[in-house]
């Protein structure tokens, strides 16, 4: 009896499994933004200035601001 390998599993996935995979995942981000932004909404209501979900690219003076990776 051999060992299941990860790679060969995955390579072993149809096209068909793929695809659902990354819908599942696209969905999954989609709950996850959804949720950041409801919380967001909640915690500044009543507000007068929209929920920005996501950062802005930092700009050039942003340069010694020192970021984690994500």
């Amino acid at each position: 009896m051999s060992i299941p390998n990860p790679a060969v599993a995955e390579n072993a996935k149809t096209a068909k499994e793929k695809a659902q995979d990354r819908r599942a995942a696209e969905e999954a981000e989609r709950r996850k933004l959804d949720r950041a932004l409801e919380k967001g909404l909640e915690e500044s209501f009543p507000g007068s200035d929209p929920v920005n979900v996501t950062q802005p690219a930092p700009s050039p003076a942003d340069k010694h601001i020192e970021r984690g990776s994500r």
